[in-house]
């Protein structure tokens, strides 16, 4: 087990415990203050169903809500005021939750015992789950520090910036230590660093990467701001953290907001940062999931229906699977109604015109009203897509697109969707170059991700169908 899932695991089991720990005191401290009195004995209230039922579920609530809070999703390293006020909040929130669901109807009718009773529930909470977070936190920060637990990492650059960068990461003190693996040629920069550390060049990163178990990138070069985006973007498709210098050339390069960690000086920026919180992640990853397959069930009739009218409409299969680039660069198999006569790409993959003759009758029918991306819904369930996000595309269009825009490598770094601010705005490419403006736009989604963002383009796309202005 990695240390990352080493150090989820001990504060998944020490949450657990916590809560049961809260809960068990919270009640002896309710019986201790008469908050019980109708039962004779603190046995008889701890062995009261309610209670026990709160015993048994109360913990997987919390686990829950820490979840939900996005405290699992980045074990190290962790800020201390950070871990501070997210315990605080969650437990806040959790303490309200339980006292207005469990205990309300339960406590005496004066305002003081309810005050009292939320918070010290609220206390409890905090206490138990706090004091314990901070000890595993310390212990692995301490780990990291004396260097026992490390990342690796590649730096991209054999010049004096990359050289520097080398020499403040190995005196570093900072929280996450790293294991430099080697220098990476970038271009024609003057190589200083010594021949022996060079792990290759740009043109064999895939190897190097997949060979070293490399756990980051940092990117350590002269270049100007057009060589440095073209060499940045096609980093994206290896689905790790990559790090930059925050400098004002590198500040004319990315764009968005991105977090800035500190390194004894060194200010790096992890370019693969969206916007999105971890908490907006998760909640977006479950109503992903939830609503996917309430949607499923709740149009199963018209699944139905479009399957008999595509069979009915010409030969060929209901469905149809195309492999496509989704999350972190992997391929997966997208699902779609079919729309297109059978074997219509048997001369190789061609994007559809607007008097496409392989499009049948009920396929325009379809395409009109986005109702042939409704299987889809099914690839959000498996965890391959989100209900919004880029489109994705297949592999033999993105070659051609990264030639002229490399920031699509960039779209990887989410879950394709359904529905994106690209469709919604722009529609469906006829060509690379129309593929590369809508690209823009779902750019433009990646660097504003939030919820908010989802629901706006949930009501584009809603009207798009109901408008039937899917072409």
């Amino acid at each position: 087990m990695s240390p990352k899932n080493r150090q989820t695991t001990a504060y998944l089991a020490s949450d657990f415990i916590a809560a049961h720990l809260a809960w068990l005191t919270f009640n002896v401290a309710r019986y201790s203050l008469n908050a019980a009195n109708e039962f004779d004995t603190l046995t008889g209230f701890m062995s009261f169903h309610e209670v026990v039922l709160g015993q048994l579920t109360i913990p997987f609530g919390w686990l829950t809500l820490h979840y939900y809070s996005g405290y699992y999703n980045r074990p190290a390293p962790k800020s201390r005021l950070h871990e501070l006020t997210q315990t605080t909040i969650t437990c806040a929130l959790g303490s309200i939750a339980i006292f207005f669901v469990v205990l309300l109807d339960n406590l005496p009718e004066s305002f003081q015992i309810y005050y009292e009773q939320a918070g010290f529930l609220f206390l409890l909470s905090f206490t138990f789950t706090y004091i314990p977070r901070t000890s595993i936190t310390n212990h692995y920060t301490n780990k990291f520090r004396k260097r026992q637990y490390t990342r690796s990492a590649l730096i991209i650059g054999t010049g004096a910036k990359a050289q520097e960068i080398y020499k403040t990461l190995q005196n570093s003190t900072d929280p996450i230590a790293y294991k430099i693996q080697g220098f990476i040629r970038a271009g024609a920069e003057t190589s200083i660093v010594s021949d022996e550390t060079i792990a290759g060049n740009v043109q064999e990163l895939d190897k190097i990467v997949q060979t070293l178990k490399t756990d980051e990138l940092i990117i350590a070069t002269d270049a100007n701001p057009n060589q440095l985006s073209r060499l940045i973007y096609p980093l994206f498709r290896y689905g790790i953290p990559i790090n930059i210098p925050m400098t004002e050339t590198n500040a004319q390069t990315i764009s968005g907001h991105r977090k800035i960690r500190n390194i004894v000086g060194l200010p790096l920026i992890d370019i693969t940062e969206t916007n999105c919180s971890d908490a907006e992640t998760n909640i977006k990853l479950t109503l992903d999931k939830v609503a996917s397959a309430l949607i499923i069930i709740m149009l199963a009739p018209l699944y139905a229906w479009l399957a008999l009218k595509i069979r009915k409409d010409s030969k060929g299969p209901v469905l149809i699977r195309q492999e496509r680039i989704g999350y972190k660069g992997k391929p997966f198999q997208i699902v779609k109604f079919r729309t297109m006569r059978e074997n219509a790409e048997q001369n190789g993959p061609t994007l559809s015109s607007e008097n496409d003759e392989r499009i049948t009758r009920f396929g325009k029918i379809m395409r009109k009203y986005r109702l042939d991306e409704l299987p889809q819904f099914w690839n959000v369930i498996k965890g391959e897509m989100s209900i919004v996000g880029p489109r994705p595309e297949r592999n033999f269009y993105i070659q051609q697109i990264v030639k002229k825009a490399p920031q699509y490598y960039m779209l990887h770094n989410v879950r394709p969707g359904i529905t994106s601010l690209g469709m919604v705005k722009f529609g469906y490419a006829r060509n690379v170059e129309e593929m590369i403006e809508r690209m823009k736009y779902d750019v433009i989604y990646y660097e504003n991700m939030s919820l908010m963002m989802d629901a706006k383009i949930l009501i584009y796309s809603i009207k798009t169908i109901y408008t039937g202005k899917g072409v």
